[in-house]
């Protein structure tokens, strides 16, 4: 059984990696790795595969980047000459990345030619690949999201929906899905921090910066409601500065970042403060183990959210709302904004620590069930 793994970011990589290494147990599984090249910055994509012991990727479409229009549209045109080519019975689309929707639009849409290529899923049905989503189900319910179009798209489109905690099956539910579609297998990120554990915990990557365990805090910037407007980041960066004087705090600063730091002038800014410590992106290992060790992270990512509420870590979450609640509801995330993020760094370097459970199925165990799921279709 053909089965398409598509990856074009950083999450993407990190959620195919262990479905593929289960699927490459099974003797009736053929899984090949799409890579859509969104992602071209080698910290930022290649290195992944290496640190996640991922192959080379088997088909690579090299799209690069470009204004959300350009990347959708020349993935789907790329893709859809891969599928006609290579025919496969199964396209896993992860994430809510636009090559996540582009691939999906290009699927659904496709016809096989012959027949003969395999059996229809239901009577009358076209002969085309099964389209599965994993991550299904999140909403952040804020449609100037370019992610949230991504999620809502590529769920109605999809055939198989994965979940991954039980709100993101209520979602699904309200919107009118069948439940015959959805399946809530849980967390598949938590399954590749317990596939790298031990290279986690040995990289060192905190005590090289010359930090001590549990004594730093970590920050992650990337979204546009962040680091495109002048004002927003100038004083994102003067509350860094501030909390840097309570606790030492490392910045791995992403290329988006990056740019505008150096455009807006305020890159001095943070360099001069003597405890930020500023780095390139880092591989996943590495930063990995800068999660395992901090004592807070500061984020507008999504898949730290989880990491964090998984491992026990308080998270401070820029934005006003979030895709994945139950790592507020149930875990250590909170919600913050410029105005309130000075007074939860000190509550939490303070010692005060919100309590928190681990989700059902966050377990490590993700990819398993998920195979069972793939091999009913076989």
């Amino acid at each position: 059984m053909k089965i398409h793994l598509i990856a074009a970011a950083r999450p993407n990589f990190m959620k195919i990696a262990p479905l593929f290494h289960a699927l490459k147990k099974e003797a009736w599984a053929d899984p090949v790795i799409v890579h859509t090249g969104q992602h071209y910055d080698i910290n930022m994509s290649d290195a992944f595969f290496r640190d996640l012991e991922l192959p080379d990727p088997h088909i690579h479409l090299g799209i690069g980047s470009g204004s959300h229009a350009e990347q959708t549209g020349s993935v789907m045109i790329a893709y859809e000459k891969v599928l006609q080519k290579e025919r496969p019975a199964l396209v896993v689309v992860v994430g809510d990345v636009n090559s996540t929707m582009a691939c999906t639009i290009a699927a659904s849409k496709l016809v096989y030619p012959s027949a003969s290529q395999r059996p229809a899923r239901q009577p009358g049905d076209p002969l085309r690949p099964v389209v599965a989503h994993l991550e299904a189900g999140l909403r952040s319910k804020d449609r100037s999201m370019p992610e949230e179009i991504n999620r809502l798209v590529t769920d109605t489109l999809a055939d198989i929906l994965w979940t991954p905690s039980a709100d993101a099956v209520e979602n699904l539910l309200r919107e009118g899905v069948t439940r015959e579609k959805i399946n809530n297998v849980g967390n598949i990120m938590i399954d590749s921090l317990e596939m790298m554990r031990d290279k986690i915990e040995k990289a060192d990557a905190f005590s090289e910066l010359g930090l001590t365990r549990g004594g730093y805090g970590l920050i992650t910037l990337h979204r546009p409601s962040n680091v495109d407007s002048p004002a927003n980041l100038k004083t994102l960066c003067r509350l860094l500065v501030g909390a840097s004087q309570k606790t030492p705090l490392v910045f791995p600063i992403h290329p988006r970042t990056r740019k505008n730091l150096d455009t807006f002038g305020l890159m001095n800014t943070l360099r001069a403060a003597e405890r930020i410590i500023l780095t390139e992106p880092m591989n996943y290992i590495r930063f990995m183990n800068l999660v395992f060790n901090c004592h807070f992270v500061i984020t507008d990512s999504g898949g730290i959210q989880e990491e964090t509420t998984y491992l026990g870590i308080p998270c401070l979450t820029m934005r006003p709302n979030t895709e994945r609640p139950v790592t507020v509801d149930q875990g250590t995330n909170q919600l913050c904004t410029i105005e309130n993020l000075q007074r939860r760094i000190e509550r939490i370097v303070s010692g005060d620590m919100k309590t928190h459970v681990v989700p059902e199925l966050w377990d490590g165990h993700t990819a398993g069930r998920i195979v069972d799921t793939i091999r009913k279709l076989s």
